[in-house]
């Protein structure tokens, strides 16, 4: 089958691999329709994820007919389609039963070069490297979905793929970005970051009744979709004093919710981010937390910092100090897909538009270019997605 494959910093290839077989009773194999590459898969192409291996088959938004059931699947059948969660969740474990499935116990055989890490691992991710299970992931042909009973919704026919795609990925993570504000209605939330997941958060919080979204960013299309596509107002990283203006927008008290999109990648040119690029280059730090802090900087006190942006590892001058002096309330962390599915299909099922963000529909045979072309924003790109 075809695939595309990692081989080293911006080296992603389209390729002929063997093709996927059912490992576990639990298993089912899909026939993938739709699949899409996210900004997370962009840390990968940029060398910035540890444990890939050349060869490694890319991709954790999917979805696809079941073509083949193990033995011991018995809620998802032969010839429905499906949407799979990037996280793999067993179902089984506390944080599964506790609707924590990215936190899933049993699904990383590779869990202890995680704990090595941070202490604990989460669950196995597909197309994410051998730290999280070293599953091949959905920018392929066809895929192994493991625990499948736990891992696939079933999309009834008629619903086209474009709207429900991105409910294994993207939208849910801008959900729980919201979510994790919890809004009781009126709030004021500004946004960092007008990629596909900066966007889907100011939706989200839109649905869960803010009373006013504010997104912020430097590339003019990217605001221009937030403004038309979203509704919400914008503010530019480069020509706007964005803590001013918050001032300004919430009467001098500052947003009630911060949300950090943006996470290990930030670029700029301040005196704060110039440092950051210095220290990463000589490997004393991993990730950029200029987004992170100027979140906590501008959000007003008692209020709640929401993190969906992705970070890896280590951050310098992490603002402890604003964190605990204005009582903040932090959270983040990698979305758990599998609570959120059925609210936000019945969003879509009562007319949210869940496409809006695709810029670029394409082959799995233009995946190298379009690697390239997400990355450097060419074409005013904001969201691929590919049809094997």
């Amino acid at each position: 089958m075809k695939a595309v494959t990692w081989h080293g910093k911006h080296d992603v290839r389209t390729e002929t691999v063997e093709d996927p077989k059912i490992l576990d009773p639990n298993d089912v194999l899909l026939k993938v329709t739709s699949t899409a590459i996210c900004g997370s898969d962009l840390h990968l192409y940029a060398g910035s994820i540890p444990e890939m291996r050349s060869g490694d088959v890319l991709g954790h938004e999917f979805m696809g007919e079941v073509v083949e059931t193990g033995a011991n699947v018995s809620r998802i059948k032969k010839g429905q389609r499906v949407v799979v969660p990037f996280c793999i969740a067993c179902g089984e474990c506390y944080f599964c039963k506790h609707d924590q499935t990215s936190l899933c116990d049993n699904t990383n055989p590779d869990a202890h070069k995680v704990e090595e890490l941070y202490g604990y691992s989460g669950s196995g991710l597909f197309g994410y490297s051998h730290l999280f299970g070293g599953y091949a992931g959905g920018q392929a042909e066809y895929v192994r979905v493991p625990h499948a009973d736990v891992g696939c919704y079933v999309i009834p026919n008629g619903i086209p793929d474009e709207q429900v795609l991105f409910l294994t990925d993207i939208f849910p993570t801008g959900y729980q970005a919201a979510d994790q504000c919890d809004l009781k209605g009126g709030e004021t939330v500004a946004i960092w970051g007008a990629g596909p997941v900066g966007l889907f958060a100011a939706l989200s919080c839109k649905l869960l009744g803010a009373g006013r979204v504010v997104v912020i960013d430097r590339i003019p299309f990217r605001l221009e979709m937030a403004r038309e596509k979203v509704g919400v107002e914008t503010l530019h990283l480069d020509k706007d004093d964005i803590y001013e203006r918050l001032r300004e927008i919430t009467d001098g008290r500052g947003p009630d919710c911060c949300i950090d999109a943006v996470g290990l990648d930030a670029h700029g040119t301040s005196l704060h981010e110039m440092y950051d690029k210095v220290k990463r280059a000589v490997g004393l730090e991993t990730d950029d937390g200029t987004a992170l802090r100027q979140a906590i900087n501008c959000c007003r006190k008692g209020g709640v910092v929401s993190v969906p942006g992705v970070y890896g590892g280590v951050v310098d001058k992490y603002p402890i100090g604003a964190q605990f002096g204005k009582a903040l309330r932090m959270i983040g962390g990698q979305t758990h897909v599998h609570r959120y599915l059925d609210r936000l299909f019945d969003h879509v099922q009562n007319g949210v538009d869940a496409s809006f963000p695709i810029t670029h529909r394409a082959s799995l045979d233009e995946a190298s270019d379009l690697y390239e072309t997400f990355r450097t924003k060419e074409d005013e790109c904001v969201k691929v997605v590919m049809r094997p």
